[in-house]
């Protein structure tokens, strides 16, 4: 499969349903397809009796969602286990009970497909939507995925008000693609930071701004190491989700 066939599918997906069920067939990478399909077959001992998703991960939460989180890449041993963004590993399990915390999962854990999680008014994706090696995605892969969030972006414009960007490749790969996706991003292209916010306006004459916020990855050297705390990413999605008119009590003072 060619890098050609994301570009086409995407664009014909009219409803995120059926995005997903177009991006769950992408080979385009073939890196990646490698990776994700030993990784699938060799295992961890942990999870050795788990039949592993081993193919891309699609985006997860409500079509209707005003406010969307994404990260890097789906992990090895966690969504490309599981089949669902951040489900299966323990960054997962402090981003989804902070979500829970807030009144915006109906959960605090979540541990695969068939666990009842729900997410309200959020919709969790990533910029790759495939496990890499090392958990590095290439420039290359990193550019030829981008069209799956950009078709995303496109389908939830209607209702997106809000987005959480997790760490610096995520935040490098997010302003392109929703620029792309119709946002006009302001010159000179805003740094990542933590706390970092930035307000898109639509390029067109319709759809409403976006604020966009920069958030240190929820990975688990980032929180061993204390550079992100739980307070510190309740604080930033609590904000997101008081920007996209989520049910939340407004955030003091981080």
């Amino acid at each position: 499969m060619s890098t050609e066939y994301p570009v086409r599918a995407a664009a014909k997906a009219r409803t995120l349903t059926e995005l997903e069920t177009r991006l769950v067939r992408c080979r385009a990478c073939p890196r990646l397809v490698a990776w994700r399909e030993e990784t699938a077959l060799a295992k961890r001992p942990a999870f050795a009796d788990w039949e592993y998703w081993g193919r891309p991960v699609p985006g997860f939460g409500p079509a209707d969602a005003t406010m969307m989180i994404t990260g890097l890449a789906p992990a090895a041993h966690g969504a490309n286990r599981t089949g669902r963004m951040f489900t299966g590993d323990r960054a997962g399990d402090l981003l989804y009970a902070t979500l829970y915390e807030l009144g915006l999962a109906s959960q605090a854990t979540a541990t695969g497909l068939d666990d009842g999680l729900e997410l309200y008014g959020v919709r969790v994706t990533a910029p790759v939507h495939c496990a890499p090696p090392a958990n590095r995605p290439t420039t290359g892969e990193r550019d030829t995925c981008r069209v799956w969030l950009v078709r995303e972006a496109q389908l939830m414009q209607p209702t997106l008000r809000s987005v959480v960007v997790l760490g610096t490749f995520g935040w490098q790969a997010a302003l392109p693609a929703l620029e792309e996706a119709g946002w006009s991003v302001p010159p000179p292209r805003p740094a990542f930071g933590h706390g970092v916010r930035t307000t898109l306006t639509p390029a067109g004459p319709t759809g409403a701004e976006v604020t966009v916020f920069g958030c240190y990855h929820v990975s688990q050297r980032n929180v061993f190491t204390g550079r992100l705390t739980p307070a510190m990413l309740r604080q930033v999605l609590a904000e997101a989700a008081y920007t996209a008119g989520l049910p939340v009590e407004r955030p003091g003072p981080g």
